[in-house]
């Protein structure tokens, strides 16, 4: 069956700014004001912009093209952005590090094709998902030894590190190649450095109607939720990200953007008789 996932937003309070005149010789004030004429309630680490990261390495998510950051990812920030009334500020970090460097207060969320798991859940708060995709081997297109994931017993996998792939290349191999970029990985299958890899079915596909020659062998290996990740103290900074993102699916901008990028809604999947990772 498919299965819609609806989400549920909350309204911020909205507060008052207090002006105060000070000396010609005073030290300007710090920036107070937010969204909606809020004050600093969200926690933002520049004021009156919202700043989301990704690996800028995840095509067709996030990447650079042109010079400039685009893909999926980036089009969902801008419109949660937009919707929260705020400038969108969307810049790359390496995905090895991102976690920490949220946690560290270099920007606000993470939206970057994040999947919501038990373990990262200690550590950040996820929003509603805003898009489900499976994880999915892929194989170079001569590849006749590798039918499904019974066959990945000691082959070299390509994945990229602290990823979800990552963490299911372990169960079959010790060979594991390590990457910065699902796409380059991808790439090495054709050259013979690797046998299988293990990637988001979206991107493996992407790839493949680009004109690499891999193909995909088996089903899913499970359905992931990807969500917006923000410092679990930032409450308010979750329930508006939610609320804005409640809001982009009721007024069909999710659709839209969704549609524009992949053809079909990503929040409509099939999920029977495959597991939600989690």
């Amino acid at each position: 069956m498919k299965k819609k996932y609806p989400l549920i937003g909350a309204l911020i309070a909205t507060g008052m700014i207090i002006g105060a005149c000070g000396e010609e010789a005073a030290e300007p004030a710090e920036p107070e004001g937010e969204a909606g004429g809020e004050g600093n309630e969200l926690n933002l680490v520049n004021p009156g912009q919202f700043t989301t990261a990704s690996s800028g390495l995840y095509k067709p998510f996030n990447y650079t093209e042109d010079g400039e950051l685009t893909g999926f990812d980036i089009a969902i920030s801008k419109a949660l952005a937009e919707e929260m009334g705020l400038e969108p500020n969307p810049v790359t970090t390496p995905w090895e590090t991102i976690i920490q460097a949220l946690i560290g207060e270099k920007f606000d969320a993470v939206v970057g094709s994040m999947a919501i798991t038990d373990e990262r859940a200690e550590t950040v708060a996820f929003s509603d998902p805003y898009y489900l995709s499976g994880g999915k081997i892929f194989v170079a297109e001569d590849n006749t030894e590798i039918q499904g994931p019974e066959d990945l017993e000691g082959v070299t996998i390509g994945v990229v590190a602290q990823s979800t792939y990552d963490e299911a290349a372990q169960e079959y191999t010790d060979d594991i190649q390590y990457y910065n970029s699902d796409v380059t990985a991808l790439q090495d299958l054709t050259t013979g450095r690797l046998d299988a890899v293990i990637t988001a079915d979206i991107v493996g596909y992407e790839a493949m109607e680009s004109g690499l020659e891999i193909k995909d062998v088996g089903k899913n290996l499970w359905i992931e939720e990807a969500a917006v990740a923000v410092r679990p103290e930032d409450e308010a900074l979750l329930e508006e990200v939610n609320r804005a993102l409640d809001a982009i699916i009721e007024d069909g901008t999710y659709a839209e953007i969704s549609e524009e990028w992949f053809g079909r809604n990503l929040l409509e999947t099939e999920t029977e008789g495959v597991e939600i990772l989690r």
